[in-house]
């Protein structure tokens, strides 16, 4: 079962496949939308080799400060 490296969450859906089929799978956790490739090393792709100071836990998620949204791009006058 896949897991996520970052938050350990269990919903992790497939974004994309290679197009070599069975090479890496793209893959998203659903509740930190941490994003992978399956052919990334050990240190981002299992939670137990993902490094500790970035791990997330639900209480960190949920009082996670909000990031503000991009400004819309100046036109040039």
């Amino acid at each position: 079962m896949t897991i996520c490296p970052r938050c350990a969450f269990e919903t992790i859906e497939k974004l994309y496949s290679s197009p070599v089929p069975g090479v890496w799978d793209v893959l998203q956790c659903g509740r930190c939308l941490y994003t992978w490739r399956t052919s990334e090393p050990a240190r981002r792709t299992q939670r137990d080799a993902y490094p500790e100071q970035f791990r997330l836990t639900p209480e960190a998620i949920a009082n996670a400060p909000e990031v503000p949204a991009v400004p819309p791009l100046r036109t040039s006058a």
